[in-house]
């Protein structure tokens, strides 16, 4: 892999020196199927960066990483630019300083790929709407995280379900993937109305309502929130008529599916690493209308 840093510089230096180390490598800028634009915290760099690497060698993709740094500084841009056979596609971390840090997108939008999808990622802390943010608005798919933010994510997904357009998404929802197919499945076999429910997890947890919200939107009943000692989510439990169905996390990869009159059964129900979490994201570029239907629905019932 090769790293060329450039300090002081701008768009149109860092544009050329990617052509540069290409031809220099004899590696054409072909494959790369998407710009995935990552807006973070210095503090949070490190590990986003890595996860959307990680997700990158499923999806090629050319990676500008946004870091705002401070206000009060001289104007100035730095570049760190790494390419090379470890690097899925192409990867140019900036670092704005001064006035620059208002205006991140003059800096982003000569170095997206021509003719290919823009995803913007929002590691911590997201714009209220993340649409009509400078960043956001270059990008078709636009996705946060409610579990970066330090409210620990349940009131800014309310916040999301305000400003939401069509595109957004949030990694609170891409937890919930495994949580959705398993009890999906267990519907295979008719187990009669369901009368209620109950989604436990540890206090805070964004994916929780989230899930009791798309439980009462598609079983047409009441499905609340309550608290466990966690890690994260841990049971879904729905009263029925002959009895209850449950799902219950016992470690942080097996859980155990309980149906009236059939034996309890062990699942996969493993916790995800956030690549694993981009990765299923950047699969679809179009809007989700489930996420869109469950966080509103929990956004008109939120009392907190």
């Amino acid at each position: 892999m090769t790293t060329f840093m450039l300090t002081d510089t701008t768009a149109g230096k860092i544009a050329a020196q990617f052509t540069h180390l290409r031809h220099q490598m004899g590696a054409p800028a072909i494959g790369m199927v998407l710009t995935l634009v990552v807006v973070s915290e210095e503090r949070h760099q490190y590990d986003a960066l890595r996860a959307a690497t990680e997700a990158a060698r499923e999806h090629p993709s050319r990676i500008i990483v946004v870091i705002k740094r401070e206000e009060d500084e001289p104007i100035r841009l730095d570049a760190e630019l790494r390419i090379g056979e470890n690097t899925p596609g192409e990867v140019v971390v900036l670092r704005l300083y001064g006035e620059l840090t208002e205006h991140a997108d003059s800096v982003v939008s000569p170095l997206l790929l021509p003719d290919t999808p823009v995803v913007a990622w929002w590691p911590g802390a997201a714009p209220d709407a993340p649409s009509k943010d400078a960043i956001g608005a270059l990008a078709q798919r636009r996705i946060t995280d409610a579990k970066g933010f330090d409210d620990g994510g349940v009131k800014s997904l309310v916040t999301r379900a305000k400003g939401y357009a069509r595109g957004d998404t949030d990694l609170a929802w891409a937890r919930l993937t495994p949580w959705r197919s398993l009890l999906a499945a267990a519907f295979d076999q008719p187990v009669g109305k369901v009368r209620k429910g109950v989604v436990e997890a540890s206090a805070g947890h964004p994916s929780a309502p989230l899930l009791a919200a798309w439980l009462s939107e598609r079983l047409g009943c009441s499905v609340r929130v309550t608290e466990s000692a966690g890690p994260g989510l841990t049971a879904v439990r729905l009263q029925l008529a002959e009895g209850e169905l449950s799902v219950v996390r016992t470690d942080a990869r097996l859980a155990t599916l309980s149906r009236p009159g059939q034996p309890d059964r062990n699942v996969a129900l493993a916790r995800r690493q956030t690549s694993e979490l981009m990765a299923e994201e950047l699969r679809r570029l179009d809007s989700d209308e489930i996420y869109e239907a469950a966080v509103k629905r929990f956004a008109r019932t939120f009392k907190g």
